[in-house]
């Protein structure tokens, strides 16, 4: 695809986010630097072949935004609980269900129990107001390990990787975004639009704070790629449970939430001449750097080994941890 295509095609899906949801993500600027700055700090024995497309992966950067609009029911009834975590809503599940069906029974058992359905409880103990966002996260790190296999296949080969490295540009856009928003506080808590319920140090409660912070200060203090790579961090998370990390990663950005609410209340967010507010960007939007460049660097590294399939077949109803309300085992 020609630069001219991918910035008419950017352009596009810009307009389009102009009438989404007031709480879409992050905007373009930090989504953008966030994914250019990921690909440009990858090490040499890195999936570097994707700084290639660092335009294509930089300017498509808010696409699964565009997916979240009511004009498009099925795909935003879909798509909108991957861009959150409002980690206070399940706070009654004492380990993480290794898999989305999973996930979603124990919503769905715990709001069964509300005795009053009209309850915020049960009005919000569900998969939209919980959100799926490192389920999402996971699934596109799987695709993307599967994809990088293929590459390598074609490249022993001495084959063309041109068609398979599109496709792989296109996985790392919906990844990036997903860990984009997991680096913006709001996106991992449910005072992500406005403080909810008890409110003894008087934080705005004004759904307009979600732009405030990730669109318009952002867009004021010029949020550029370097600034993001100044502060990505040494390559980490490559050893472990990635499920794990990733909702370390959501737990360390929930950390920060009520820290966009002083920033606000202290009127840092209204100029762009505060140095708080503009090391707090920088430290988030660093933070989704370094973690979207572990994880592609660590999926390059995945692909390279043979795949590691379970012992037990997850469809099969034999399987010790087959659940038969969601058809298959969950992740090991």
């Amino acid at each position: 695809m020609s630069r001219r295509l991918i910035t008419l095609a950017a352009a596009l899906h810009i307009s389009m986010l102009a009438i989404a949801s007031p709480a879409a993500a992050w905007g373009t600027r930090a989504h953008a630097a966030i994914n250019r700055a990921a690909l440009a700090q990858l090490p040499a024995d890195g999936p570097v072949f994707l700084q290639a497309h660092a335009d294509f992966v930089g300017e498509l950067a808010i696409l699964p935004d565009t997916w979240r609009d009511s004009s498009e029911p099925f795909s935003k009834i879909d798509e909108d609980p991957n861009h959150g975590w409002f980690r206070e809503q399940f706070s009654f599940l004492k380990e993480m269900p290794r898999s989305r069906p999973e996930f979603l029974i124990a919503l769905l058992n715990e709001q069964r129990k509300v005795k009053d359905p009209r309850a915020d409880a049960a009005l919000r103990t569900n998969v939209r107001w919980t959100g799926t966002m490192p389920y999402a996260i996971m699934e596109a790190y799987g695709r993307l390990v599967s994809g990088m296999r293929w590459h390598r296949r074609l490249a022993a080969q001495g084959a063309d990787t041109r068609h398979i490295d599109q496709a792989l540009a296109y996985d790392v856009v919906r990844l990036g975004h997903y860990i984009g928003d997991g680096a913006q506080p709001l996106h991992a808590s449910i005072h992500s639009d406005g403080w909810r319920g008890d409110n003894l140090r008087n934080y705005t409660t004004d759904r307009r704070i979600h732009g405030r912070f990730e669109t318009q200060f952002v867009d004021s203090i010029g949020l550029t790629e370097q600034q993001v790579a100044a502060n990505v961090a040494p390559l980490g998370r490559q050893n472990g449970d990635l499920f794990q990390a990733v909702l370390a990663f959501l737990e360390d950005s929930a950390a920060n939430m009520e820290r966009v609410y002083q920033l606000d209340q202290q009127s840092a967010l209204a100029s762009s001449e505060s140095p708080e507010a503009r090391e707090f960007v920088q430290a988030r939007t660093g933070s989704g750097a370094t973690m979207l460049r572990d994880v592609l660097h660590r999926a390059w590294v995945e692909s390279a080994q043979m795949p590691q399939r379970p012992a037990a077949d997850p469809l099969n109803p034999a399987n010790p941890a087959y659940n038969p309300e969601t058809g298959s085992a969950p992740a090991p």
